[in-house]
């Protein structure tokens, strides 16, 4: 179906937003401060961050779009705040790796929990033999044939 936007197709584009906006760190800790200090305008989210104020409107644009926070205007203040349905749906997504991890590290747990405490002796050292050295000559020069 050429053009049919289906519902497992949005869904990867809403998922792929939100992976697309977490890439950010500024955008995460953004999310880290409304999850923290609750919602809050612009301006004050802004004087976290050294950059123009265009720049940090992109980047809440991106949070927007993604679904991870929410806007609303209060006189002439814009607020925002943290809107986390789309980080429930990350963390469903993560889980199948999570588990798999887990599963790895449980793993070696177990393997290391067979290995003994205390390192092998070592066994014993070959021991290598050294010709001698050959005698001097008569004239006690060691380098004459």
């Amino acid at each position: 179906m050429a053009g049919g936007g289906g519902t497992a197709e949005m869904a990867q584009g809403a998922e792929s937003r939100v992976f697309a906006a977490l890439a950010s760190p500024i955008r995460r800790e953004v999310l880290r401060l409304l999850r923290e200090q609750g919602p809050q305008p612009v301006a004050e989210l802004a004087a976290h961050f050294d950059m123009a104020r265009p720049s940090f409107s992109e980047q809440l644009r991106v949070l927007r779009e993604s679904g991870l926070v929410a806007e609303t205007k209060a006189g002439r203040q814009r607020i925002y705040r943290l809107q986390a349905a789309p980080l429930l749906e990350v963390q469903e997504w993560l889980h199948p790796y999570e588990r798999f991890w887990r599963e790895k590290l449980s793993a070696l747990a177990g393997l290391l929990d067979e290995m003994p405490d205390e390192p092998s002796p070592p066994g014993p050292v070959p021991r290598t033999t050294v010709a001698p050295a050959p005698p001097p000559t008569p004239d006690g020069n060691e380098n004459a044939p």
